[in-house]
């Protein structure tokens, strides 16, 4: 099976959404995503600082999987790359794909200069986190993830 990885276009976005809404389901969150292809589509691509960039893996001419990464600033590492998303379809995990990609990001991490490359996982995803270990990345506990939005956000004074 021969695995291509390349940068996003802005024709690829329908299939990431698609893929966002995947995840969010797989994650117990079927309602929690947002953002339209629309939105997405201009964000990544419409501006001229994007919010983001997106890998995209393709087997087949068929897209698979997708990375979505942006920039941060770390006061104790410097620059760092956020992995916002990886995505694999689920008919298609277990076979490379993601390890491909990821590797990509980390490429592409050291490419920019990079300190660090953070992300998140959730704790009941043990596949996920086998991943990552395999792949040198350790896990911090004891840190939560803190969000303000939607109205709390809007009504916050």
């Amino acid at each position: 099976m021969k695995i291509l990885i390349r940068e996003a276009q802005k024709k690829d976005m329908n299939s990431v959404h698609k893929l966002i809404v995947e995840l969010a389901i797989y994650e117990k969150e079927p309602d929690a995503v947002e953002i339209d292809v629309k939105e997405l589509t201009s964000m990544g691509f419409s501006s001229e600082y994007p919010l983001f960039k997106c890998l995209i893996a393709e087997v087949n001419n068929t897209i698979v999987g997708a990375a979505i990464i942006y920039n941060r600033f770390s006061t104790w590492k410097g620059k760092t790359l956020h992995l916002e998303d990886l995505i694999i379809t689920k008919i298609m995990r277990n076979k490379g794909i993601g390890s491909k990609l990821f590797d990509e990001v980390i490429k592409y991490g050291k490419k920019i200069g990079a300190q660090r490359i953070s992300w998140n996982v959730i704790d009941w995803n043990q596949s996920a986190i086998k991943f990552y270990k395999s792949k040198g990345a350790v896990i911090v506990k004891g840190w939560s993830i803190v969000h303000l939005s939607g109205n709390n956000l809007k009504n916050y004074s």
